[in-house]
């Protein structure tokens, strides 16, 4: 993620270093080959410079399948965990999707390829205000980043066909799943802060909400409120 914000010379980022496509390539047919087999993620994956979304001391590792330090303290997932994650959300092109914890908004970048609507949000007003700047660069008209308190807020839209959290918490709130249509899925990471914890895909039926736990994953806690802009 950028300590540097993506004006016009970022814009073109992409286009001027010759081997942008090919290490998205590159990430792509490894994402193939440790298992991501749905062709729609792979092709919204290559269509994402992740390069925009790191600052420039990290640009050299854009396409490793490494999480990386990004702006207040925050982290962008490894691409490997991102690709999972948006396979086993299903997402197509009539669905609405939530996303707690837009970091870097590199997630939401790809799940914009896929969806009708995806509203992001995060309690850091820098990371929000990065990601619009981002996704106003690659031209995505579909997602919208602001600061909002992932644990309580959300705006009027819902219920949404998909909610995926970036952070963890010891358990679901009901709202979460209040938010969420019948058929819907929810992807989150539950567990205790410092050790790993799994990731949970919940879905849900007009009577029963049913877990299945994806893999495991070491990544922040979810917190309350909204930060003050750093």
């Amino acid at each position: 993620m950028a300590g540097q914000l993506p004006g016009k010379e970022n814009r073109t980022m992409a286009s001027a270093l010759p081997d942008e496509a090919e290490a998205r390539a590159a990430l792509v047919l490894a994402l193939r080959q440790r298992g991501v087999g749905a062709r729609d993620v792979l092709a919204a994956i290559e269509r994402v410079p992740r390069r925009l979304f790191l600052s420039a001391r990290h640009h050299s590792l854009a396409y490793e399948d490494a999480m990386l330090p990004i702006e207040c303290g925050q982290i962008v997932s490894a691409p490997s965990i991102v690709a999972f994650t948006v396979q086993a959300l299903a997402i197509d092109s009539s669905h609405v999707v939530l996303e707690i914890g837009t970091g870097s908004g590199y997630q939401a970048a790809v799940m914009s390829h896929l969806a009708a609507q995806v509203e992001t949000l995060d309690r850091f007003a820098t990371l929000t205000d990065l990601a619009t700047r981002r996704f106003e660069a690659l031209k995505l008209t579909n997602v919208k980043a602001r600061q909002a308190d992932g644990l309580s807020e959300f705006r009027q839209k819902g219920p949404y066909d998909r909610i995926v959290v970036n952070a963890a918490v010891e358990e679901v709130p009901d709202p979460w799943l209040q938010q969420l249509k019948p058929g819907g899925i929810l992807i989150a990471p539950v567990g205790q802060a410092k050790m790993a914890q799994p990731l949970i895909k919940f879905q849900k039926t007009e009577s029963v909400v049913t877990a299945e736990t994806l893999m495991m994953v070491r990544t922040v806690m979810l917190q309350p409120g909204i930060a003050k802009k750093l």
